[in-house]
């Protein structure tokens, strides 16, 4: 009879993450802000001296959400946030890969999803008009980031992400720092928001 393979990781805070079976007393935001400070977005396919994170990513949307949802509170703002948490174990992959990797990639997303968000005393399950309002962000901040840094037309990324008004292409910059500043900010803002809740 086979051994059945290692399903869990460990984390530098010393946590064993079961990748199949989360559990949220496994989770710490320190984890999640060091791993998604590292991983990549657009394949790592974007100018400049640093990587642009799923970290700095997930602070965008945050600030791009509290910007189109000026009355969200912490909660949602925070979910805002989290809304890509699960790739700091399972990475970031583009959406073409995603489709041909197929359902398996979602259902396990979903599964460190709500261990995540119960973790942090959130909903397991985003409310499906609050998720609508987080992609209309996510979306925007994609077409910010595919226009300033990963070397699309703007007509391109209307195509793929739909288009984003002159307000907030001027109101939203996307800086690279270095992956510790990142962490750091990326902890600094769920810790706020976790202590407003």
């Amino acid at each position: 009879m086979s051994k059945a393979p290692r399903a869990w990781q460990r984390m530098l805070s010393g946590r064993r993450l079961d990748l199949l079976d989360p559990t949220p007393v496994d989770i710490e935001i320190e984890d999640i802000a060091h791993g998604l400070s590292f991983v990549a977005r657009w394949n790592g396919q974007t100018k400049g001296d640093f990587a642009y994170s799923v970290a700095e990513h997930s602070l965008l949307v945050e600030r791009i959400f509290d910007h189109l949802t000026p009355k969200a509170t912490p909660q949602q703002r925070l979910l805002a946030l989290l809304h890509d948490a699960p790739e700091y174990v399972i990475g970031d992959m583009i959406s073409p890969v995603k489709a041909a990797v197929g359902a398996d990639y979602g259902a396990l997303d979903d599964r460190l999803a709500r261990a995540i968000h119960i973790r942090f005393g959130l909903p397991a399950d985003v409310p499906k008009t609050l998720k609508r309002k987080i992609k209309v962000a996510d979306k925007v901040s994609a077409w910010l980031e595919a226009t300033q840094i990963a070397g699309f037309s703007k007509a391109e990324a209307d195509k793929f992400f739909g288009p984003v008004d002159a307000d907030l292409q001027s109101t939203f910059t996307i800086r690279l720092r270095p992956p510790i500043e990142v962490r750091q900010d990326f902890t600094q803002t769920c810790q706020a928001l976790i202590e407003l809740l």
